[in-house]
């Protein structure tokens, strides 16, 4: 009985290490960072956004990512009704990071870059989940912590291997949804979302968001007045 005991407990001791660590897995800053692309900005969520790379190929973004960073275009503004999407490929999955990190969607964004700036994001991963987060300016969750799984989200075959995703958030009427390859994976009520501690309005800039340690090319970013 001894042990097994043992066994269970260094079992349970090793994997507590092996989550700590997946937990806290290391930012790495990307080398000669900067924002290229003319009238882009973001924001990183801890360090510099100089940490990353958003640079231009032809018409599409690279964008690699040490903190995770919100970037976007003062110049773009969004009111009423509206759908945001773009395609994000990322060429080989899992290549700086240790599990999965999403990337997608930002709407809604006011007093982006300071202490009070709020937006809603909408972001897969190339495991099959998404989520649904924002600032107000504190974090928020809107489909939990670790987000949901849904088959419209593709998968990559293994890491290293490449992993599409069309993402579009719409504002239209009274409602404020998320929709990956063509399929709608989140609706919330407007009054859900514009809230005390959540978005001022629907009415914003739009944008990107990526988590820390991403390589991703955006394509086809735009927006499309309902």
């Amino acid at each position: 009985m001894r042990t097994v005991s043992a066994i269970a407990l260094a079992l349970f001791v090793s994997s507590g290490i092996f989550a700590q660590a997946h937990q806290d897995e290391a930012v790495h800053k990307v080398e000669g960072g900067s924002i290229s692309v003319p009238g882009w900005t973001g924001k990183a969520d801890d360090g510099e956004v100089s940490d990353s790379k958003f640079v231009a190929e032809g018409s599409s973004f690279h964008i690699t990512t040490g903190p995770a960073a919100t970037y976007w275009n003062p110049a773009m503004t969004a009111k009423g009704d509206y759908t945001v999407k773009a395609t994000f490929t990322e060429p080989k999955y899992m290549n700086l990071n240790t599990h999965p990190h999403p990337y997608g969607i930002m709407i809604a964004g006011n007093d982006l870059g300071t202490a009070q700036q709020s937006y809603l994001y909408c972001a897969a991963y190339g495991s099959g989940t998404f989520i649904v987060r924002g600032f107000g300016p504190a974090p928020f969750q809107m489909n939990g912590r670790r987000g949901e799984p849904n088959a419209a989200v593709h998968k990559a075959a293994a890491p290293g291997e490449s992993v599409t995703q069309e993402i579009a958030m719409s504002v239209k009427g009274g409602k404020v949804t998320c929709a990956v390859n063509g399929t709608e994976v989140a609706s919330y009520d407007k009054s859900a979302v514009v809230t005390a501690g959540k978005l001022k309005s629907t009415d914003g800039v739009y944008g990107l968001r990526l988590a820390h340690n991403t390589d991703v090319i955006v394509s086809g970013f735009g927006i499309e007045k309902q």
